[in-house]
């Protein structure tokens, strides 16, 4: 691509207000708008003082701003060029935003959560966001560390983490993450906690899963649901929590001396291939070649206990090959690497492992977070960062329920992507007969996405 030198650039000028260049927010706060975003905010949040005037407009702002690719306060402002004013009502500066987000106190942050639950709902009503929740549902919940470089931010605390496979200790916050999904779709952010970046993965766990588990039953999961996690969540409060809610759990265990004599006590019969990283399919055998194996045994856990569970003991064991072994010597006794899950899951054991392994989608969760709202906890107050937090769970729903009214492969799309395609997009404004046409890039390579999403959101005549 060149320019044309025929026709130079001889100027830039910033004065025109009928541009604005996200204009797929118009459809996705209207779509907010129809899922009850404004009504629940105002009906839950009571934030004191005139910062806390008119709670809905400003979460609305702070949310429009995320969806447009906004990872920080000031980039608020995004919400406030052009023609954008002639678009929404109640848009609100990044200096306004900022005041009221540093009013929060635990309690409102409360307040935001239930307004964000509530929009979820109402999302889950308006968009199939759950396809196939009459039948299974899997409520994912893990922690990430998010590192800060501000040494008096509210808060913070040095957490484990792993960089470049090293072991490392980092000073940050632990937000605890809680999704709903299906295996027809991809998960939406359920419930959030901010913590100290030295919190144990654990803590506050099993409040949070009752929570999501209530949430996910409200957004139409009426179908078996089971509760994955990994092995920081390996409690009796979190069993405990899911028998009592009557929902399945499945929960990676640690390998400790009694889980190793489960493993090791299981027959060599047992043992089935599985499909794994380059497995072959062997055509005369009719199997998975593969140097990963599957079985399981009965199993009972906190023994001793009035927590005692016994449930099934699914164990995935990977031979060791030893580096140092002389070429067509065979090992005398082999060694293998154990990964065992504990659950009461009533799919098969090739069927149970594998959904077990597809908790792995959390971090894909993460990672989009990351990517977008939470590339900064930008306050130096603590529940200013959790309310962020939640306004940034609000916006990946709402972009994620966007790409399923865009269609196609927009449904399973990353938010980065729809907000690249269909949400960031210049548009100019043109004035008629007392309504806006939009005007927007001609050969527009993702139009058929926009036209639907804007299709889909268009109120009903009359």
């Amino acid at each position: 691509m060149r320019l044309r030198y025929d026709a130079p650039v001889t100027a830039a000028t910033f004065d025109d207000p009928n541009l604005v260049s996200c204009a797929g927010l118009v459809p996705v706060m209207r779509l907010a708008e129809q899922a009850g975003l404004h009504d629940a905010v105002a009906a839950r949040v009571r934030v004191p003082t005139d910062r806390g005037a008119n709670p809905a407009g400003k979460v609305a702002t702070i949310v429009a701003g995320m969806c447009a690719g906004a990872d920080s306060i000031d980039d608020l402002d995004v919400a406030r060029h052009g023609g954008m004013r002639s678009l929404f009502t109640s848009v609100y500066a990044p200096s306004t935003l900022g005041s009221f987000l540093r009013t929060f106190t635990h309690g409102h942050v409360r307040q935001l959560q239930a307004a964000a639950r509530q929009t979820l709902i109402g999302l889950a009503a308006r968009v199939p966001l759950l396809a196939g929740a009459d039948v299974l549902t899997f409520v994912d919940i893990d922690s990430m560390l998010r590192r800060v470089y501000g040494k008096r931010k509210q808060g913070i605390g040095f957490g484990h983490a792993k960089v470049g496979g090293y072991n490392v200790w980092l000073r940050g916050y632990n937000p605890l993450i809680a999704t709903v999904s299906t295996p027809l779709s991809a998960p939406v952010v359920a419930a959030t906690r901010l913590r100290s970046g030295n919190t144990g993965s654990g803590k506050g766990a099993a409040s949070m899963i009752a929570e999501t588990i209530g949430t996910a039953r409200a957004c139409g999961a009426s179908g078996e649901i089971v509760v994955r996690a990994d092995s920081a969540f390996y409690a009796k409060t979190v069993i405990t929590t899911c028998r009592r809610h009557q929902v399945r759990f499945s929960v990676t265990t640690r390998i400790d001396a009694k889980i190793r004599t489960a493993c090791a006590g299981i027959s060599e019969d047992q043992w089935v291939d599985i499909k794994y990283p380059q497995a072959v399919w062997d055509e005369d055998e009719q199997r998975w070649i593969s140097d990963a194996q599957i079985a399981e045994t009965r199993y009972t856990a906190f023994a001793g206990t009035r927590h005692a569970v016994t449930a099934r003991l699914i164990v995935r064991r990977i031979r060791r090959d030893d580096p140092a072994q002389a070429p067509g010597q065979e090992e005398l006794l082999p060694d293998y690497r154990y990964h065992a899950v504990f659950t009461d899951s009533p799919y098969t054991l090739v069927q149970a492992e594998a959904q077990h392994r597809q908790h792995a989608i959390i971090e894909q969760v993460n990672a989009d977070l990351i990517a977008g709202p939470l590339a900064h906890l930008p306050s130096g107050r603590f529940s200013a960062n959790d309310a962020w937090l939640t306004c940034a769970a609000i916006a990946h729903n709402l972009t994620r329920a966007a790409g399923h009214l865009a269609a196609g492969t927009w449904k399973t799309a990353r938010p980065a992507t729809i907000r690249a395609r269909i949400i960031t997009i210049a548009a100019r404004l043109a004035h008629r007969a007392r309504t806006i046409h939009l005007h927007l890039p001609e050969h527009w390579p993702w139009q058929a996405a926009f036209d639907n999403l804007f299709t889909a959101v268009q109120p009903a005549p009359g």
